[in-house]
């Protein structure tokens, strides 16, 4: 039986991996929240957190805004970039066609 790896059908469908997909919600969210005013409940869950919440041992949990950093950095986008809507859309949608991987 000939096999045929998951990447080559994605490549060959035109289909972006799940991790990309993945990143790409994660920063058309961010965006949403960055366009919105500081006094929308929106900021209220993400932007803010209780501070005097006792962690548990070992390494801490990836938090969302960690992992929106390391989305940022790896993409090489900016985040003052997410109050241009348009070029926001068009800077976290375009990832796939340049195939850096």
């Amino acid at each position: 039986m000939d096999r045929v790896r998951n990447d080559e059908i994605r490549d060959r469908l035109g289909v972006a991996p799940i991790e990309e997909k993945l990143v790409q919600h994660r920063l058309r969210w961010f965006g949403h929240v960055q366009r919105r005013p500081l006094e929308a409940p929106v900021h209220s869950g993400i932007i803010r957190r209780n501070n005097d919440v006792k962690r548990g041992r070992g390494r801490p949990n990836l938090t969302w805004e960690e992992a929106v950093k390391r989305d940022l950095r790896d993409w090489n986008i900016v985040k003052e970039l997410a109050l241009d809507r348009a070029a926001w859309k068009a800077a976290i949608h375009s990832k796939h066609q340049r195939k850096e991987k």
